[in-house]
């Protein structure tokens, strides 16, 4: 395993950040790690990097301790923290010239960075100039210099805009290849587009964790049906394993059902019934966010 912690609990003075939290991560897995603000997903993150202890629990990185080999995971982790720390005044060159120093890397690392993280234009031009989104790829040059084996990534898209977030998530796609990755953020989009399987914390518990195609299915199947004439909620509420009916407006309704199997042979098999013309049918799962929201509160 990548990661592994066992029942980690961490207080600061009398407030409880986390409450016995324990899941494993294999190498090669894009992991979303999602929950509302203060859940506990920021120390979390800094335990594993080792910058927090656990106050009881165990956790491996890399197959090293946490508490015991602590100097050895720094180098085998990258890490790019919420609030991306650079020195605004130096180049992009010079600055990731310095960081290669602090973890002897070989001079060529620097350049097959600047390529990979897509910096080759910006490379001249001071951190300062740059916007938000380069500054987060030059954050994520950093955190790669060492090469490492787990990249955790604290809220790496926050603030970013629309074409800035589709290259950022296509470059931690593009990392996720040959990388372990630990996605922190509460951005239910983001965990969509990039991420295998999702972790929930809440209020320093964890409430879920499932691959994402798993979590999706878990959650009731909703039918968007439009029929030529207004039909009786009550009536659409005799379908089989229909729990919920919503009319969205005129002859469209939305309907909830407790099965995965696919009910909409059943409602055509109602509107033919009934005398009713189906003008659209469509099924859908209900979203991440909607599974957030249920989980989170």
């Amino acid at each position: 395993m990548s990661i592994e912690v066992v029942e980690i609990k961490k207080s600061f003075g009398e407030q409880q950040a986390l409450k016995g939290i324990s899941f494993s991560i294999p190498k090669g897995e894009i992991v979303g790690f999602l929950g509302p603000n203060g859940a506990g997903k920021s120390t979390m993150m800094r335990i594993l990097t080792t910058y927090y202890s656990a106050d009881e629990g165990q956790g491996m990185v890399c197959g090293l301790n946490l508490k015991e080999e602590g100097k050895e995971i720094r180098t085998r982790i990258g890490y790019l923290p919420e609030h991306n720390p650079l020195y605004t005044d130096q180049y992009v060159r010079e600055y990731l010239h310095f960081v290669r120093q602090l973890c002897s890397a070989p001079k060529e690392r620097v350049e097959e960075l600047i390529l990979k993280t897509g910096l080759k234009d910006e490379a001249h031009k001071r951190i300062g100039q740059l916007s938000k989104g380069y500054r987060q790829r030059v954050g994520l040059a950093a955190a790669l210099m060492n090469d490492p084996e787990v990249l955790l990534l604290d809220e790496p898209t926050t603030g970013l805009d629309p074409n800035q977030l589709i290259s950022i998530r296509q470059l931690i796609r593009d990392l996720g290849k040959d990388r372990t990755i630990l996605f922190s953020t509460h951005i239910m989009k983001e965990v969509e587009a990039v991420c295998d399987r999702v972790l929930i914390i809440n209020k320093g518990e964890l409430v879920a964790d499932n691959p994402l195609s798993e979590l999706q299915a878990s959650e009731k199947q909703i039918i968007e049906v439009e029929f030529d004439y207004r039909v009786e909620e009550v009536l659409l509420q005799k379908i089989p394993d229909v729990t919920e009916v919503v009319n969205k407006e005129g002859f469209c309704y939305e309907l909830s059902f407790s099965t995965q199997e696919d009910r909409r042979p059943a409602v055509f098999d109602f509107a033919h019934d009934n005398q009713l013309k189906t003008l659209n049918l469509n099924r859908k799962t209900a979203s991440l966010e909607e599974l957030f929201n249920n989980l989170t509160h």
